[in-house]
């Protein structure tokens, strides 16, 4: 799963929400660190709504403009949680290796501890 797929995801996690609103979600979410462009998340959005992640929730005129709210589907949640937890794992591997000084690929000096 891409990075963007699980920020939108995320994003989706609590509520349906428009683009923009998506946008927004995600620029909090990551704090500034994931800033998707509106093409990269209607990109985003037709991928995960093509492998059933996500539906359309709804659509609403505002200000006369079409707005069309986006929520997970049980797939989609299923999906984050899975993802949620790898990423977790991941990051407990990391900081356990790191914490123990230990560093893959390192070569060691001969009598030394680097």
């Amino acid at each position: 799963m891409t990075q963007a797929a699980f920020f939108v995801l995320t994003a989706l996690a609590d509520e349906p929400r428009h683009g923009y609103g998506i946008l927004q979600e995600v620029d909090e979410l990551s704090e500034g660190s994931v800033r998707l462009r509106v093409g990269t998340l209607y990109g985003v959005l037709d991928r995960l709504s093509g492998d059933g992640l996500i539906v359309l929730d709804r659509e609403e005129v505002q200000q006369g403009r079409l707005r069309r709210y986006y929520r997970l589907t049980d797939e989609g949640a299923a999906a984050l949680t899975e993802e949620a937890a790898r990423m977790a794992a991941g990051a407990r591997a990391a900081t356990e290796r790191m914490a123990a000084g230990g560093r893959p690929g390192a070569v060691r000096p001969a009598g030394g501890t680097a």
